[in-house]
Protein backbone atom coordinates (compact mmCIF):
# COMPACT_ATOMS: atom_id res chain seq x y z
CA UNK A 1 0.00 0.00 0.00
CA UNK A 2 1.51 3.25 -1.12
CA UNK A 3 2.03 6.31 1.27
CA UNK A 4 -1.34 8.04 0.04
CA UNK A 5 -3.42 5.02 -0.12
CA UNK A 6 -2.37 4.42 3.58
CA UNK A 7 -3.54 8.05 4.56
CA UNK A 8 -7.07 7.90 2.79
CA UNK A 9 -7.60 4.52 4.47
CA UNK A 10 -6.80 6.27 7.84
CA UNK A 11 -9.09 9.37 6.91
CA UNK A 12 -11.60 6.54 5.75
CA UNK A 13 -11.22 4.82 9.14
CA UNK A 14 -11.82 8.49 11.02
CA UNK A 15 -14.57 8.73 9.17
CA UNK A 16 -16.18 5.61 9.70
CA UNK A 17 -15.77 6.17 13.35
CA UNK A 18 -17.07 9.18 13.85
CA UNK A 19 -21.10 8.35 12.13
CA UNK A 20 -20.76 5.01 14.28
CA UNK A 21 -20.38 7.50 17.24
CA UNK A 22 -23.76 8.88 16.60
CA UNK A 23 -24.47 5.06 17.57
CA UNK A 24 -23.42 4.21 20.38
CA UNK A 25 -26.37 2.12 21.61
CA UNK A 26 -27.27 -1.33 20.24
CA UNK A 27 -30.48 -1.51 18.80
CA UNK A 28 -30.18 -5.00 17.37
CA UNK A 29 -32.49 -6.49 20.16
CA UNK A 30 -35.82 -4.56 20.89
CA UNK A 31 -37.56 -7.37 22.07
CA UNK A 32 -37.89 -5.75 25.24
CA UNK A 33 -37.17 -2.23 24.36
CA UNK A 34 -40.32 -0.04 24.72
CA UNK A 35 -40.72 3.24 22.00
CA UNK A 36 -40.75 5.66 24.86
CA UNK A 37 -36.96 3.89 25.27
CA UNK A 38 -36.32 3.30 21.84
CA UNK A 39 -36.75 8.00 21.57
CA UNK A 40 -34.55 8.18 24.54
CA UNK A 41 -31.80 5.90 22.74
CA UNK A 42 -32.11 7.43 19.52
CA UNK A 43 -32.11 11.05 21.49
CA UNK A 44 -28.66 10.05 22.91
CA UNK A 45 -27.32 9.17 20.02
CA UNK A 46 -28.49 12.12 18.20
CA UNK A 47 -26.91 14.40 21.18
CA UNK A 48 -23.57 12.35 21.08
CA UNK A 49 -22.93 11.99 17.53
CA UNK A 50 -20.11 14.56 15.84
CA UNK A 51 -21.57 14.65 12.39
CA UNK A 52 -23.50 17.97 11.04
CA UNK A 53 -27.18 17.69 11.63
CA UNK A 54 -27.50 16.20 8.32
CA UNK A 55 -25.25 13.70 7.97
CA UNK A 56 -26.80 12.59 11.48
CA UNK A 57 -30.06 12.22 10.34
CA UNK A 58 -29.06 10.39 7.41
CA UNK A 59 -27.11 8.10 9.64
CA UNK A 60 -29.73 7.63 11.75
CA UNK A 61 -32.51 6.59 9.50
CA UNK A 62 -30.62 4.23 8.07
CA UNK A 63 -30.24 2.91 11.72
CA UNK A 64 -33.77 3.03 11.99
CA UNK A 65 -34.59 1.03 8.98
CA UNK A 66 -32.47 -1.60 10.42
CA UNK A 67 -34.53 -1.44 14.19
CA UNK A 68 -37.77 -2.43 11.89
CA UNK A 69 -35.58 -5.07 9.68
CA UNK A 70 -35.00 -6.47 13.57
CA UNK A 71 -38.56 -6.79 14.38
CA UNK A 72 -39.76 -4.26 17.36
CA UNK A 73 -42.77 -5.70 19.03
CA UNK A 74 -45.87 -5.90 18.06
CA UNK A 75 -44.67 -5.07 15.14
CA UNK A 76 -42.74 -2.79 13.03
CA UNK A 77 -45.56 0.11 11.77
CA UNK A 78 -47.30 -0.61 14.80
CA UNK A 79 -43.81 0.48 16.50
CA UNK A 80 -43.67 3.70 14.75
CA UNK A 81 -47.01 4.46 15.39
CA UNK A 82 -46.31 4.38 18.78
CA UNK A 83 -43.53 6.10 18.68
CA UNK A 84 -45.36 8.94 17.05
CA UNK A 85 -48.41 9.64 20.37
CA UNK A 86 -44.75 10.02 22.14
CA UNK A 87 -42.76 12.36 20.68
CA UNK A 88 -44.71 15.58 21.20
CA UNK A 89 -43.24 15.50 24.54
CA UNK A 90 -39.48 15.51 23.27
CA UNK A 91 -40.21 19.15 22.17
CA UNK A 92 -36.87 20.12 20.30
CA UNK A 93 -36.90 16.70 18.66
CA UNK A 94 -40.38 16.29 17.73
CA UNK A 95 -40.55 17.19 14.59
CA UNK A 96 -37.11 16.30 13.04
CA UNK A 97 -37.48 12.72 14.37
CA UNK A 98 -41.10 12.51 13.61
CA UNK A 99 -40.14 12.99 10.13
CA UNK A 100 -37.35 10.43 10.31
CA UNK A 101 -38.90 7.32 11.58
CA UNK A 102 -41.95 7.81 9.44
CA UNK A 103 -39.73 7.93 6.73
CA UNK A 104 -37.75 5.03 7.72
CA UNK A 105 -41.33 3.46 8.00
CA UNK A 106 -41.98 4.90 4.39
CA UNK A 107 -38.99 2.71 2.91
CA UNK A 108 -39.53 -0.05 5.13
CA UNK A 109 -42.92 -0.64 4.09
CA UNK A 110 -41.49 -1.48 0.27
CA UNK A 111 -40.40 -4.68 1.23
CA UNK A 112 -43.26 -5.34 3.26
CA UNK A 113 -45.32 -6.32 6.51
CA UNK A 114 -47.75 -8.38 8.06
CA UNK A 115 -51.53 -6.99 7.00
CA UNK A 116 -52.30 -7.33 10.89
CA UNK A 117 -49.29 -4.88 11.72
CA UNK A 118 -50.86 -2.56 8.64
CA UNK A 119 -54.02 -2.32 9.95
CA UNK A 120 -53.75 -1.69 14.00
CA UNK A 121 -50.71 1.01 12.53
CA UNK A 122 -53.90 2.31 10.28
CA UNK A 123 -56.02 2.75 12.84
CA UNK A 124 -53.24 4.28 15.83
CA UNK A 125 -52.42 6.88 12.74
CA UNK A 126 -56.24 7.69 12.24
CA UNK A 127 -56.74 8.28 15.81
CA UNK A 128 -53.59 10.17 16.22
CA UNK A 129 -54.85 12.44 13.42
CA UNK A 130 -58.30 12.78 15.44
CA UNK A 131 -56.22 13.56 18.52
CA UNK A 132 -54.19 16.53 16.36
CA UNK A 133 -57.55 17.59 14.84
CA UNK A 134 -59.68 17.76 18.03
CA UNK A 135 -57.57 17.64 20.86
CA UNK A 136 -54.36 19.97 19.56
CA UNK A 137 -52.34 17.06 20.17
CA UNK A 138 -48.41 18.73 19.15
CA UNK A 139 -47.42 17.40 15.56
CA UNK A 140 -46.32 19.65 12.96
CA UNK A 141 -48.86 20.19 10.12
CA UNK A 142 -46.51 19.13 7.53
CA UNK A 143 -46.01 15.73 9.67
CA UNK A 144 -49.48 15.42 10.07
CA UNK A 145 -49.85 15.02 6.41
CA UNK A 146 -46.66 12.29 5.99
CA UNK A 147 -48.64 10.24 8.65
CA UNK A 148 -51.79 10.06 6.44
CA UNK A 149 -49.77 9.32 3.31
CA UNK A 150 -47.24 6.62 4.71
CA UNK A 151 -49.55 5.01 6.72
CA UNK A 152 -52.71 5.21 4.15
CA UNK A 153 -55.57 6.81 6.30
CA UNK A 154 -59.06 6.74 4.46
CA UNK A 155 -61.97 8.62 5.34
CA UNK A 156 -63.47 4.89 6.30
CA UNK A 157 -60.35 4.62 8.78
CA UNK A 158 -61.27 8.00 10.11
CA UNK A 159 -64.91 7.23 10.77
CA UNK A 160 -63.94 3.64 12.81
CA UNK A 161 -60.96 6.11 14.86
CA UNK A 162 -63.95 8.15 15.88
CA UNK A 163 -66.27 5.21 16.69
CA UNK A 164 -63.36 4.13 18.96
CA UNK A 165 -62.69 7.54 21.09
CA UNK A 166 -66.24 8.37 21.42
CA UNK A 167 -67.18 6.49 24.41
CA UNK A 168 -71.22 6.76 23.33
CA UNK A 169 -70.46 5.65 19.94
CA UNK A 170 -73.24 7.37 17.96
CA UNK A 171 -70.88 8.52 14.87
CA UNK A 172 -72.92 8.91 12.15
CA UNK A 173 -71.38 8.14 8.38
CA UNK A 174 -70.65 11.80 7.64
CA UNK A 175 -69.54 12.65 11.11
CA UNK A 176 -66.18 11.81 9.58
CA UNK A 177 -65.87 14.36 6.75
CA UNK A 178 -67.36 17.21 8.08
CA UNK A 179 -64.72 16.85 11.06
CA UNK A 180 -62.39 17.08 8.14
CA UNK A 181 -63.85 19.86 6.36
CA UNK A 182 -64.15 22.11 9.37
CA UNK A 183 -60.26 21.28 9.80
CA UNK A 184 -60.11 22.07 6.22
CA UNK A 185 -61.66 25.31 7.14
CA UNK A 186 -59.66 26.80 10.03
CA UNK A 187 -56.45 25.55 7.50
CA UNK A 188 -57.72 27.83 5.12
CA UNK A 189 -58.21 30.59 7.28
CA UNK A 190 -54.97 30.34 8.62
CA UNK A 191 -53.45 30.27 4.41
CA UNK A 192 -52.16 26.72 5.51
CA UNK A 193 -53.25 26.22 1.88
CA UNK A 194 -50.66 23.23 0.96
CA UNK A 195 -52.14 21.01 4.11
CA UNK A 196 -55.64 22.12 3.56
CA UNK A 197 -55.25 20.88 -0.15
CA UNK A 198 -53.42 17.33 0.51
CA UNK A 199 -56.32 16.85 2.74
CA UNK A 200 -58.84 17.48 0.37
CA UNK A 201 -57.12 15.56 -2.01
CA UNK A 202 -56.65 12.47 0.20
CA UNK A 203 -59.86 12.18 1.00
CA UNK A 204 -61.84 13.56 -1.95
CA UNK A 205 -63.48 16.33 -0.56
CA UNK A 206 -65.67 18.26 -2.97
CA UNK A 207 -64.57 21.85 -2.52
CA UNK A 208 -65.53 25.54 -3.64
CA UNK A 209 -63.54 25.71 -6.34
CA UNK A 210 -62.90 28.92 -8.17
CA UNK A 211 -62.91 31.35 -4.88
CA UNK A 212 -60.34 28.82 -3.30
CA UNK A 213 -58.51 29.42 -6.47
CA UNK A 214 -58.75 33.14 -6.26
CA UNK A 215 -58.04 33.35 -2.27
CA UNK A 216 -54.78 32.07 -2.71
CA UNK A 217 -53.98 33.92 -6.03
CA UNK A 218 -54.43 36.90 -3.90
CA UNK A 219 -52.31 35.95 -0.83
CA UNK A 220 -49.50 34.72 -3.57
CA UNK A 221 -49.85 31.34 -2.98
CA UNK A 222 -49.25 30.09 -6.79
CA UNK A 223 -47.98 26.91 -6.17
CA UNK A 224 -50.75 26.02 -4.08
CA UNK A 225 -53.16 27.50 -6.68
CA UNK A 226 -51.67 25.53 -9.25
CA UNK A 227 -51.51 22.34 -7.00
CA UNK A 228 -55.42 23.08 -6.45
CA UNK A 229 -56.25 23.67 -10.65
CA UNK A 230 -54.26 20.56 -11.13
CA UNK A 231 -56.58 18.60 -8.59
CA UNK A 232 -60.00 20.00 -10.13
CA UNK A 233 -59.17 19.47 -13.59
CA UNK A 234 -59.01 21.41 -17.09
CA UNK A 235 -61.66 23.97 -16.11
CA UNK A 236 -59.68 25.33 -13.05
CA UNK A 237 -56.95 25.26 -14.86
CA UNK A 238 -58.56 27.51 -17.39
CA UNK A 239 -59.58 30.16 -14.53
CA UNK A 240 -55.75 29.62 -13.24
CA UNK A 241 -54.59 31.12 -16.50
CA UNK A 242 -57.18 33.48 -16.90
CA UNK A 243 -55.59 35.15 -13.52
CA UNK A 244 -52.00 35.01 -14.48
CA UNK A 245 -53.19 36.85 -17.73
CA UNK A 246 -54.71 39.74 -15.93
CA UNK A 247 -51.79 39.94 -13.16
CA UNK A 248 -49.44 39.75 -16.57
CA UNK A 249 -47.52 37.20 -15.31
CA UNK A 250 -47.29 35.15 -18.93
CA UNK A 251 -44.17 33.19 -17.78
CA UNK A 252 -46.32 31.20 -14.84
CA UNK A 253 -49.64 31.23 -17.75
CA UNK A 254 -47.64 29.73 -20.54
CA UNK A 255 -46.00 27.12 -17.44
CA UNK A 256 -49.56 26.12 -16.85
CA UNK A 257 -50.51 25.89 -20.58
CA UNK A 258 -47.59 23.69 -21.73
CA UNK A 259 -47.76 21.49 -18.70
CA UNK A 260 -51.88 21.01 -19.62
CA UNK A 261 -51.95 20.73 -23.55
CA UNK A 262 -54.14 23.64 -23.37
CA UNK A 263 -52.46 26.02 -26.35
CA UNK A 264 -55.10 25.42 -28.66
CA UNK A 265 -57.53 27.24 -25.63
CA UNK A 266 -54.82 30.00 -25.01
CA UNK A 267 -53.52 30.38 -28.59
CA UNK A 268 -52.99 34.43 -27.83
CA UNK A 269 -51.27 33.68 -24.23
CA UNK A 270 -48.56 31.38 -25.93
CA UNK A 271 -47.89 33.91 -28.87
CA UNK A 272 -47.75 36.57 -26.49
CA UNK A 273 -44.94 34.60 -23.60
CA UNK A 274 -43.02 33.67 -27.05
CA UNK A 275 -42.99 37.19 -28.55
CA UNK A 276 -41.70 38.48 -25.08
CA UNK A 277 -39.43 36.07 -24.82
CA UNK A 278 -37.91 36.57 -27.82
CA UNK A 279 -37.92 40.55 -27.51
CA UNK A 280 -36.24 39.62 -24.01
CA UNK A 281 -33.32 37.59 -25.98
CA UNK A 282 -32.98 40.54 -28.47
CA UNK A 283 -32.55 43.14 -25.77
CA UNK A 284 -29.88 41.27 -24.69
CA UNK A 285 -28.22 40.58 -27.90
CA UNK A 286 -28.76 36.81 -27.84
CA UNK A 287 -29.86 36.86 -30.90
CA UNK A 288 -28.54 33.25 -31.92
CA UNK A 289 -30.60 31.64 -29.08
CA UNK A 290 -33.98 34.07 -30.17
CA UNK A 291 -33.74 32.26 -33.29
CA UNK A 292 -33.72 28.89 -31.26
CA UNK A 293 -35.99 29.64 -29.56
CA UNK A 294 -38.36 30.18 -32.65
CA UNK A 295 -38.04 26.52 -33.38
CA UNK A 296 -38.98 27.44 -36.99
CA UNK A 297 -42.21 28.95 -36.92
CA UNK A 298 -42.39 31.80 -39.57
CA UNK A 299 -44.27 33.97 -37.42
CA UNK A 300 -41.49 34.56 -34.68
CA UNK A 301 -39.33 33.98 -37.04
CA UNK A 302 -40.34 37.11 -38.63
CA UNK A 303 -40.65 38.75 -35.21
CA UNK A 304 -37.44 38.19 -34.77
CA UNK A 305 -36.26 39.71 -38.05
CA UNK A 306 -38.80 42.65 -37.09
CA UNK A 307 -36.33 42.87 -33.37
CA UNK A 308 -33.33 42.47 -35.56
CA UNK A 309 -34.32 45.14 -37.89
CA UNK A 310 -35.27 47.80 -35.22
CA UNK A 311 -31.89 47.43 -33.41
CA UNK A 312 -29.95 47.98 -36.41
CA UNK A 313 -28.67 44.51 -36.62
CA UNK A 314 -28.88 44.34 -40.91
CA UNK A 315 -26.69 41.07 -41.13
CA UNK A 316 -28.61 38.85 -39.18
CA UNK A 317 -31.83 40.05 -40.96
CA UNK A 318 -29.73 38.98 -44.38
CA UNK A 319 -29.09 35.88 -42.38
CA UNK A 320 -32.39 35.10 -41.35
CA UNK A 321 -34.13 36.60 -44.36
CA UNK A 322 -31.79 33.86 -46.58
CA UNK A 323 -31.86 31.03 -44.39
CA UNK A 324 -35.20 30.92 -44.03
CA UNK A 325 -36.91 32.38 -47.46
CA UNK A 326 -38.17 35.32 -45.56
CA UNK A 327 -39.68 38.20 -47.97
CA UNK A 328 -40.70 41.74 -47.54
CA UNK A 329 -37.76 43.06 -45.45
CA UNK A 330 -36.35 45.23 -48.47
CA UNK A 331 -36.13 48.11 -46.24
CA UNK A 332 -33.33 46.83 -43.98
CA UNK A 333 -30.72 49.24 -46.18
CA UNK A 334 -33.34 52.26 -45.49
CA UNK A 335 -33.25 51.16 -41.31
CA UNK A 336 -29.78 51.08 -41.14
CA UNK A 337 -29.18 54.02 -42.82
CA UNK A 338 -31.67 55.51 -40.59
CA UNK A 339 -29.67 54.00 -37.12
CA UNK A 340 -26.60 55.37 -38.17
CA UNK A 341 -27.86 58.79 -37.98
CA UNK A 342 -29.59 58.55 -34.33
CA UNK A 343 -28.26 58.61 -30.95
CA UNK A 344 -25.23 56.15 -31.43
CA UNK A 345 -21.44 56.73 -31.68
CA UNK A 346 -19.98 55.18 -34.76
CA UNK A 347 -15.63 55.26 -35.58
CA UNK A 348 -16.14 58.24 -37.47
CA UNK A 349 -16.90 59.60 -34.38
CA UNK A 350 -13.62 58.94 -32.67
CA UNK A 351 -11.67 59.56 -35.01
CA UNK A 352 -10.50 56.15 -35.23
CA UNK A 353 -8.78 55.93 -39.36
CA UNK A 354 -8.29 52.74 -38.99
CA UNK A 355 -9.61 49.23 -37.92
CA UNK A 356 -6.72 46.56 -38.38
CA UNK A 357 -7.81 42.41 -38.01
CA UNK A 358 -4.36 40.63 -36.82
CA UNK A 359 -4.31 37.10 -37.02
CA UNK A 360 -0.80 36.73 -38.69
CA UNK A 361 2.59 36.96 -36.11
CA UNK A 362 4.16 39.60 -38.51
CA UNK A 363 0.99 41.66 -38.08
CA UNK A 364 0.84 41.24 -34.21
CA UNK A 365 4.76 42.57 -34.50
CA UNK A 366 3.66 45.31 -36.49
CA UNK A 367 0.71 46.13 -33.89
CA UNK A 368 2.80 45.89 -30.64
CA UNK A 369 5.40 48.68 -32.33
CA UNK A 370 2.78 50.95 -32.97
CA UNK A 371 1.13 50.21 -29.86
CA UNK A 372 4.39 50.85 -27.32
CA UNK A 373 4.71 54.38 -28.84
CA UNK A 374 1.87 55.73 -26.87
CA UNK A 375 1.11 55.90 -23.28
CA UNK A 376 -2.49 54.97 -22.94
CA UNK A 377 -4.52 52.21 -25.14
CA UNK A 378 -7.80 50.86 -24.31
CA UNK A 379 -8.31 47.23 -23.97
CA UNK A 380 -11.70 44.84 -24.52
CA UNK A 381 -12.16 41.24 -25.29
CA UNK A 382 -14.97 38.93 -26.83
CA UNK A 383 -16.25 35.49 -26.47
CA UNK A 384 -19.15 33.54 -27.81
CA UNK A 385 -21.66 33.27 -25.34
CA UNK A 386 -22.82 29.77 -23.50
CA UNK A 387 -26.26 29.65 -23.17
CA UNK A 388 -25.87 25.87 -21.54
CA UNK A 389 -26.46 26.46 -17.47
CA UNK A 390 -23.37 24.88 -16.04
CA UNK A 391 -21.33 24.46 -19.13
CA UNK A 392 -17.66 25.75 -19.10
CA UNK A 393 -17.97 29.61 -21.10
CA UNK A 394 -15.93 29.38 -24.50
CA UNK A 395 -12.60 30.72 -24.92
CA UNK A 396 -11.95 34.02 -25.90
CA UNK A 397 -12.16 34.78 -29.24
CA UNK A 398 -10.64 38.57 -29.99
CA UNK A 399 -8.78 40.85 -27.62
CA UNK A 400 -9.48 44.65 -29.21
CA UNK A 401 -6.27 47.04 -28.78
CA UNK A 402 -7.32 50.31 -28.97
CA UNK A 403 -4.56 54.07 -29.82
CA UNK A 404 -5.79 57.38 -30.63
CA UNK A 405 -5.89 56.58 -34.16
CA UNK A 406 -5.97 52.56 -34.92
CA UNK A 407 -7.69 49.95 -33.05
CA UNK A 408 -6.10 46.11 -33.72
CA UNK A 409 -8.09 43.63 -33.30
CA UNK A 410 -6.15 40.54 -31.99
CA UNK A 411 -7.80 36.93 -33.58
CA UNK A 412 -6.24 35.21 -30.07
CA UNK A 413 -7.72 31.28 -31.68
CA UNK A 414 -5.76 31.72 -34.47
CA UNK A 415 -2.51 33.22 -33.02
CA UNK A 416 -2.46 30.97 -29.96
CA UNK A 417 -2.59 28.14 -32.42
CA UNK A 418 0.02 29.15 -34.86
CA UNK A 419 2.69 30.77 -32.90
CA UNK A 420 2.02 31.04 -28.84
CA UNK A 421 5.22 31.98 -28.21
CA UNK A 422 4.92 35.15 -30.15
CA UNK A 423 1.32 35.71 -29.02
CA UNK A 424 2.88 35.59 -25.47
CA UNK A 425 5.51 38.17 -25.84
CA UNK A 426 3.66 40.59 -28.00
CA UNK A 427 0.59 40.93 -25.08
CA UNK A 428 3.44 41.38 -22.45
CA UNK A 429 5.04 43.63 -23.41
CA UNK A 430 1.74 45.83 -23.96
CA UNK A 431 0.00 44.33 -20.39
CA UNK A 432 3.38 44.12 -18.32
CA UNK A 433 4.18 47.47 -18.95
CA UNK A 434 4.87 50.16 -16.35
CA UNK A 435 5.14 52.45 -18.76
CA UNK A 436 1.40 52.35 -20.56
CA UNK A 437 -1.54 52.74 -18.83
CA UNK A 438 -4.17 50.53 -19.99
CA UNK A 439 -8.16 51.92 -19.94
CA UNK A 440 -10.74 49.19 -19.42
CA UNK A 441 -14.19 48.41 -18.38
CA UNK A 442 -14.41 45.92 -15.66
CA UNK A 443 -11.42 44.64 -17.38
CA UNK A 444 -10.24 42.84 -14.44
CA UNK A 445 -13.20 40.19 -15.54
CA UNK A 446 -11.88 39.78 -18.95
CA UNK A 447 -8.00 39.47 -17.35
CA UNK A 448 -9.72 36.22 -15.47
CA UNK A 449 -11.30 35.04 -18.21
CA UNK A 450 -8.35 35.55 -20.72
CA UNK A 451 -6.01 33.80 -18.24
CA UNK A 452 -8.86 30.71 -17.98
CA UNK A 453 -8.48 30.41 -21.24
CA UNK A 454 -5.22 30.61 -22.52
CA UNK A 455 -3.37 29.29 -19.00
CA UNK A 456 -0.36 28.60 -20.25
CA UNK A 457 0.70 32.49 -21.25
CA UNK A 458 2.18 34.28 -18.92
CA UNK A 459 1.04 37.91 -20.28
CA UNK A 460 -2.40 37.22 -18.51
CA UNK A 461 -0.97 36.22 -15.30
CA UNK A 462 -0.28 39.78 -14.35
CA UNK A 463 -0.65 43.58 -14.92
CA UNK A 464 0.63 46.50 -14.77
CA UNK A 465 -1.12 49.99 -14.75
CA UNK A 466 -4.49 49.30 -15.29
CA UNK A 467 -6.99 51.79 -14.84
CA UNK A 468 -10.66 50.41 -14.72
CA UNK A 469 -13.51 53.26 -15.90
CA UNK A 470 -15.84 51.33 -14.47
CA UNK A 471 -14.30 52.09 -10.68
CA UNK A 472 -13.99 55.67 -11.83
CA UNK A 473 -17.93 56.07 -12.37
CA UNK A 474 -19.49 54.10 -9.85
CA UNK A 475 -22.64 55.55 -9.30
CA UNK A 476 -23.84 55.54 -13.38
CA UNK A 477 -25.79 52.98 -14.79
CA UNK A 478 -26.30 51.18 -18.57
CA UNK A 479 -22.97 50.17 -18.37
CA UNK A 480 -20.13 50.90 -21.35
CA UNK A 481 -22.75 52.61 -23.42
CA UNK A 482 -24.76 54.40 -20.82
CA UNK A 483 -21.43 55.51 -19.34
CA UNK A 484 -20.32 56.85 -22.89
CA UNK A 485 -23.80 58.66 -23.28
CA UNK A 486 -23.03 60.42 -19.97
CA UNK A 487 -19.96 62.01 -21.03
CA UNK A 488 -20.20 62.17 -24.66
CA UNK A 489 -23.62 62.49 -25.25
CA UNK A 490 -24.51 59.37 -27.50
CA UNK A 491 -24.40 55.68 -26.35
CA UNK A 492 -23.09 52.76 -28.05
CA UNK A 493 -25.15 49.92 -30.35
CA UNK A 494 -24.58 46.61 -28.00
CA UNK A 495 -26.88 44.74 -30.59
CA UNK A 496 -23.85 42.46 -31.14
CA UNK A 497 -22.74 41.56 -27.90
CA UNK A 498 -23.72 38.21 -27.56
CA UNK A 499 -23.41 37.28 -31.26
CA UNK A 500 -20.90 34.55 -32.14
CA UNK A 501 -17.45 35.20 -32.17
CA UNK A 502 -15.79 32.59 -33.03
CA UNK A 503 -17.40 32.94 -36.83
CA UNK A 504 -14.78 34.02 -39.29
CA UNK A 505 -14.57 36.27 -40.98
CA UNK A 506 -16.78 38.52 -38.42
CA UNK A 507 -19.19 40.77 -40.28
CA UNK A 508 -18.28 44.82 -40.17
CA UNK A 509 -20.66 45.32 -38.06
CA UNK A 510 -19.07 42.93 -35.32
CA UNK A 511 -15.74 44.66 -36.02
CA UNK A 512 -16.88 48.13 -35.87
CA UNK A 513 -18.74 46.96 -32.09
CA UNK A 514 -15.45 45.41 -31.09
CA UNK A 515 -13.54 48.53 -31.63
CA UNK A 516 -16.23 51.22 -30.54
CA UNK A 517 -15.89 49.14 -27.21
CA UNK A 518 -12.19 49.80 -27.04
CA UNK A 519 -11.95 53.09 -28.70
CA UNK A 520 -14.18 54.79 -26.96
CA UNK A 521 -12.90 53.72 -23.05
CA UNK A 522 -9.83 56.95 -24.65
CA UNK A 523 -12.34 59.60 -25.39
CA UNK A 524 -14.29 58.75 -21.75
CA UNK A 525 -10.27 59.48 -20.37
CA UNK A 526 -9.95 62.39 -22.14
CA UNK A 527 -12.95 63.92 -20.75
CA UNK A 528 -11.83 62.68 -17.01
CA UNK A 529 -8.51 63.65 -17.57
CA UNK A 530 -8.77 67.15 -18.50
CA UNK A 531 -12.21 67.66 -17.03
CA UNK A 532 -14.19 68.55 -20.36
CA UNK A 533 -17.21 67.24 -19.07
CA UNK A 534 -21.23 68.34 -19.75
CA UNK A 535 -22.23 70.43 -17.00
CA UNK A 536 -24.37 66.96 -15.73
CA UNK A 537 -21.32 65.02 -15.30
CA UNK A 538 -19.07 68.09 -14.01
CA UNK A 539 -21.35 68.52 -11.10
CA UNK A 540 -20.93 65.13 -10.19
CA UNK A 541 -17.27 64.96 -11.07
CA UNK A 542 -15.75 68.03 -11.04
CA UNK A 543 -12.51 66.64 -8.94
CA UNK A 544 -12.27 63.29 -10.09
CA UNK A 545 -9.39 61.44 -8.65
CA UNK A 546 -8.86 58.83 -11.64
CA UNK A 547 -5.16 58.10 -10.25
CA UNK A 548 -6.16 56.76 -7.29
CA UNK A 549 -7.78 54.37 -9.70
CA UNK A 550 -4.93 52.76 -11.20
CA UNK A 551 -4.10 49.26 -10.22
CA UNK A 552 -1.19 46.41 -10.85
CA UNK A 553 -2.13 42.84 -9.82
CA UNK A 554 1.62 41.14 -9.59
CA UNK A 555 0.66 37.79 -8.81
CA UNK A 556 -1.08 35.39 -10.74
CA UNK A 557 -4.55 36.25 -12.23
CA UNK A 558 -7.78 34.41 -10.16
CA UNK A 559 -9.00 31.82 -12.73
CA UNK A 560 -12.81 32.11 -13.56
CA UNK A 561 -15.44 30.30 -14.26
CA UNK A 562 -17.94 32.27 -16.20
CA UNK A 563 -18.40 35.53 -17.35
CA UNK A 564 -19.95 37.23 -14.33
Amino acid sequence: MTMDERVEDLQNRDETQKAWSISAHAFSDLSHVSPLMFLYLLKESYTCGELKASAKFRRLKDQVLQVLHNGPKPGPAIFVAQCLYILPIFDTYRNGFSHLIISALHHFLKSGTTQEDKLEAKLLAAKLFLLRVQYSLVHDEKVLVKILEVFDVSLTDIEIGMQDLDAKGDVSPDTAKVLIEQYVSKLIESESFMTAISLLERFSIQWSGEPFLLQMIQCNKFRAAERWATFMGKPMLQVLVQEYVKQKQLKPAYDVIKENNLCQEFPEVCQQYKESLLKKLAEHGCWDNAEAKAKGNRQYLEYVVYLAMEAGYVEKVEELCTKYSLEGFENVKKTEANLRKSCYLHLDDLCIEDVVWVDEVDGLRDATFHLEEFKVVGLDSEWKPNYEKGSAPNKVSIMQIASETKVYILDLIKLYDSDPDSLNQCLSRILHSSRILKLGYNFQCDIKQLAYSYQDLQCFEHYEMLLDIQNVFKEHRGGLSGLAEKVLGRGLNKTRRNSNWEKRPLSIYQLEYAALDAAVLLHIFRHVRDHVQPSAVANEHSKIEWKSYIVSHKDKVGRIKKRS
